[in-house]
C-alpha cells in the first residue's frame, strides 16, 4: 500500500509540475500518456477486475468526442459538455450491456466488436456528425494549458479511483465474477449488475476522455474516434502492463505512448508500433501473462533469494 502511494504521488507530482520546467512538445507527449492512462485503467475496471474483455472501447470515445462538439458548436461552454459526454457514455454502456452481458467469454468479445464497428458505420452515414469528413470544435481561442491539466486530473482521478474499488466490497465482487461467475451468483452476487455498474464507470471516464481529445485536437472524425484500432490499443495496454493489477494499466499506457510517439517521428515505421506492441503481448502471454507487472515481482523474487544465498554463504 505504501508503495502504491509513493508511485501515485511521483505520478502526480511529474503530471501537475510539468509545466513548470517542460517544453510544449513534451507537454504534449505527457497529454498522450495521461489520455492512454485514462483508456487502459478504465478498461481495466471491466476487463482486468471482472474479466470482461470488451473489444469496443472506441465507442465510448467517439460518443464523448462528437457529445463535446456538437454541444460547442451549439453555444455551450466546451467545460461543461464533459458531465453530458460522462452521462451519454453511461448510458450506451448500458443500452449495449444489458444484452452482450448474457454472452460470455469470446462470444462477448465478439459482440463488442460488432458494436464499436455498427457505431462507427452509423456515424459514418449521419449528417449531423458531419459524416466520414467529420467536425471541427467552433472557432476559438484554444488554450492547451487548461486542457492539459484538464487531463492530468482525470488520469489521477481514474487511478485513484481503480484503486479504491480493488479494496472496495464492489471491487471483491468483481473479482469473484472473474474468478468463477456462477459460484459468485451461487453466493448472492448479482453478475449482470456489478458488470453494468462496472461497464458504466469505466465508460464515464472514457467518455470525458473523449471530450477532452476533443477539445484539444479541435476536429474529429469517425475514422479518428471510432477506429477498432483504437479500442485494440486500449485492451493491449493493461495486458501488457499487468492486466487486472493496479499499476500495471499505468504502465502499459506510458510504454505504449512512448513507443507510439517515437516511431510516428520515423516515416518509415510510423505505422509499426502495433507491430511491435503486439510482439510485446505475444511475449507476454508465452512468458508472464501478469505483464510487467509479473516480470517486475518475479525478478524482485529472484534478487531477494540471490541476495539470501550470498548472504547464507558469508555466514556459513
Amino acid at each position: 500500500m505504501k508503495r502504491s502511494r509513493l508511485w501515485f504521488a511521483l505520478l502526480a507530482a511529474a503530471l501537475l509540475l510539468a509545466p513548470l520546467v517542460a517544453q510544449r512538445g513534451t507537454l504534449n507527449d505527457l497529454w498522450n500518456a495521461a489520455f492512454a492512462v485514462v483508456l487502459a485503467s478504465a478498461w481495466n475496471l471491466l476487463g482486468g477486475f471482472a474479466g470482461q474483455i470488451s473489444l469496443g472501447y472506441s465507442a465510448f470515445v467517439g460518443i464523448g468526442a462528437y457529445t463535446t462538439v456538437l454541444l460547442a458548436n451549439a453555444g455551450w461552454n466546451p467545460w461543461l459538455t464533459l458531465p453530458v459526454a460522462a452521462a451519454l457514455s453511461v448510458l450506451f454502456s448500458v443500452v449495449v450491456g444489458l444484452p452482450t452481458f448474457r454472452l460470455r467469454g469470446p462470444y462477448f468479445s465478439i459482440a463488442t466488436i460488432g458494436v464499436g464497428e455498427a457505431v462507427r458505420v452509423i456515424a459514418s452515414g449521419m449528417e449531423f456528425t458531419g459524416g466520414s469528413s467529420g467536425l471541427r470544435m467552433p472557432s476559438s481561442d484554444f488554450h492547451f494549458l487548461p486542457n492539459y491539466y484538464g487531463m492530468a486530473a482525470l488520469a489521477l482521478v481514474t487511478v485513484g479511483l481503480v484503486a479504491w474499488v480493488r479494496v472496495s466490497p464492489f471491487g471483491l465482487a468483481l473479482s469473484a465474477i472473474r474468478q468463477d461467475i456462477d459460484a459468485a451468483e451461487a453466493v448472492g452476487i448479482n453478475s449482470t449488475r456489478y458488470k453494468l455498474l462496472a461497464h458504466a464507470l469505466s465508460a464515464a471516464l472514457v467518455g470525458a476522455a473523449g471530450g477532452l481529445f476533443a477539445m484539444n485536437f479541435q476536429y474529429i472524425s469517425p475514422g479518428s474516434v471510432f477506429d477498432f484500432r483504437l479500442s485494440l490499443n486500449i485492451v493491449l495496454m493493461p495486458i501488457v502492463g499487468g492486466i487486472g493489477t493496479l499499476v500495471g494499466p499505468v504502465l502499459g499506457a506510458v510504454l505504449f505512448s512512448y513507443l507510439q510517439i517515437k516511431l510516428l517521428a520515423s516515416p518509415m515505421l510510423r505505422d509499426s508500433y502495433l507491430f511491435i506492441y503486439g510482439g510485446l503481448l505475444m511475449l507476454v502471454m508465452l512468458f508472464e501473462p501478469r505483464g510487467l507487472v509479473g516480470l517486475w515481482e518475479r525478478l524482485s523474487r529472484l534478487g531477494r533469494r540471490t541476495h539470501a544465498a550470498a548472504e547464507a554463504s558469508r555466514g556459513g
